[in-house]
Order: structure tokens, then sequence, then C-alpha cells
């Protein structure tokens, strides 16, 4: 076993039902959940291979398995490619409101982690200058992060800004949310244009997502605006499906 997986306390499985009604996986798996929820097994810890939690527990790996299964499904654990399987705090659900990621992670109460992946001036695509309301080829401000809860990288976030944000600092993106950084520069962000999608994640984001090559990847692009009108950011994002949802509320006329 590596030595930064983690070993459960036995006294969790001693008094498993191995005869009575209730299935052995949703023994494990309740039990599971409830010592993660509980913060006896830490967020971010590793578990052993099916295999080792089998052999351990007495257990068939089809049955370990589904109980392991039943956890990624609700958001408590996620396998990561070269590493296995962690233990992540619950699906991050995000209100299609104003707010940015980072915003919402701290109001669900994660610790946000970000990596600036590319942080320059670039001219502004065909795209990029009718989103934004420039000329194309004209300067604009591109970021590229990625962000992270619990030590698991959640998406991937692709941004623009008009060229008066360009003294932005990497150290600013790194320490606080974008819509934060506005705000402290008295920017008031009153409406955007959002669009929610999903497709086939591409290479960089099978390797930064840490999933399969080719899975789903659920998307977003907004085109947010100030309170004159006027757009001050457009940004397209990546995220992982299994750790992420968007929630919305709709109401009849």
């Amino acid at each position: 076993m590596a030595s930064d997986e983690t070993v459960w306390p036995e006294e969790l499985f001693l008094d498993l039902d191995r005869n009575g009604p209730i299935p052995l996986y949703f023994q494990v798996s309740s039990r599971l959940e409830a010592a993660i929820r509980s913060g006896a097994i830490a967020s971010g810890a590793r578990l052993e291979n099916e295999i080792a939690i089998g052999q351990r527990l007495g257990l068939s790996r089809p049955t370990v398995r589904r109980a392991i299964q039943e956890l990624v499904d609700k958001g408590l654990l996620v396998r990561r490619r070269g590493i296995g399987t962690q233990v992540v705090q619950g699906t991050v659900t995000r209100q299609v409101e104003l707010t940015s990621l980072y915003e919402d992670l701290q109001s669900a109460h994660h610790e946000p982690g970000t990596h600036v992946i590319a942080h320059e001036i670039r001219p502004a695509t065909d795209s990029v200058a009718t989103s934004l309301g420039v000329t194309p080829g004209s300067d604009v401000v591109y970021m590229r992060r990625t962000r992270s809860t619990d030590g698991v990288t959640v998406a991937m976030l692709e941004n623009y800004l008009p060229p008066e944000f360009s003294d932005i600092t990497t150290e600013q993106l790194e320490e606080r949310g974008l819509y934060q950084i506005l705000r402290g520069r008295g920017v008031t962000i009153r409406i955007a244009q959002q669009k929610i999608g999903a497709r086939r994640a591409n290479r960089e984001e099978t390797e930064l997502l840490e999933i399969d090559k080719g899975g789903p990847v659920l998307t977003m692009e907004r085109v947010a605006f100030d309170s004159s009108g006027r757009a001050i950011e457009f940004g397209h994002h990546a995220y992982r499906p299994d750790m992420y949802s968007f929630e919305t509320t709709l109401v009849a006329k």
C-alpha cells in the first residue's frame, strides 16, 4: 500500500451482516459515506485499490467496486487517472447566477485552489472581438486557469478581458476570484448572456481534469456586462461532470 493511502478505522466494518437482507455493497458504501461526512476519513485521502479493500474485508471485487461507485455517483469519491480513488466533499452544485466558480466554492465551504496556466496580452479573434465589442486583432487580456477543490481539479477556465485590465497580476488571479478582482476595481457586473452545454474533452482538458480520453465535460460560455452595458468579460469553461453541476429554478407563467 502506498504511504499516502488511507486505511479507515477497522471498527467501521466489524458488524457487517453477511447473511442478512441488506446487500454487502450497500453496507460498505453506507459506512464509508458516514465516515467521510463525519471527517473520520479526511477530504483528500486516497483509498486502497478495490482488490486490497476486498482482501481486507473478505469481500469480492465486484461488491467493493459497486460500493465505491455508489460514492462516486454521490460526489464523495472521485477516480483520478494515475492516482486512484480520492475522497472529496461532495459535488459542487452551482446556481445559475452572476457569480464566479471561486465564490461558489467558498459559499459551499470548499477551499478553492487556482493554477494559472497562461496570462498574457493577445490579439482578439473574430469571436472574442464580437463578444467584447472590440476591433478584431486589437489587444485583449487572456487568462487560462484551472480551479480545484479538496485537491481535485474541477474546471478549466478561459477568460478574455478588455485591455485596461492588463495590470491584473498572476498573483491576484491565484489568490482571488476574477469577479472579486473586478469588483475591487469598481466594476459592477449587472447582466450576462450564458450558454451551458456538454461535449467531449479535448486532449488538454483530459490531462488537466484527469478524466478519461474523450470523456464528457460540462461547458459554460458567458459574456458579462457592467452597469453601463459594456461587455467586460468573455469566458468559456469546462467542468468535470462527476464533480460539478448547474442548478436553476423554473417558474411557470
